[in-house]
Order: C-alpha cells, then sequence, then structure tokens
C-alpha cells in the first residue's frame, strides 16, 4: 500500500487541489502542517506548500499534473 503526505501550510488552496487529485484517486493520505511541525521541514525541504511524499520521498511540491501523480500513487 501507499503512504501519501501532503505537506501544508495554514489557508493553502494549492493545497486543497492536491486533496481533491487524490480523493478522486481513491487514495487515502496524511495532512501534515509543517507550521505545527517544522522539524518535518528538516527531513523535505520544501519551498513552496504543498509537498507530496510518497514512500517517503519528496515527489512534488506544488500541484503536480493529474496523471503524474496518478502515476506515482498508483505504479
Amino acid at each position: 500500500m501507499v503512504s501519501v503526505q501532503i505537506l501544508t501550510t495554514p489557508s493553502c488552496s494549492s493545497c486543497a487541489t492536491v486533496e481533491s487529485m487524490l480523493d478522486k484517486l481513491g487514495v487515502e493520505y496524511e495532512l501534515i502542517d509543517v507550521t505545527e511541525k517544522p522539524e518535518i521541514l528538516q527531513k523535505y525541504f520544501i519551498l513552496t506548500a504543498p509537498g507530496v511524499v510518497i514512500n517517503g520521498k519528496l515527489e512534488f511540491m506544488g500541484v503536480p499534473k493529474e496523471w503524474e501523480l496518478a502515476e506515482k500513487v498508483k505504479g
């Protein structure tokens, strides 16, 4: 099973877009607010939100194309 985390910030509209994409794909994910867990930024250095971590690897910063996201989460 794929593990997906969305690294988010408060009021991140792009984050909601990625959430919607994952919902459409039927993929479960964990939201991590990096303002509440700044230690995450030491592990995954993101310049823009969202950061999309798949199976422990930062795969995307910002909103990916839907087909790219699907390819990564569905294999």
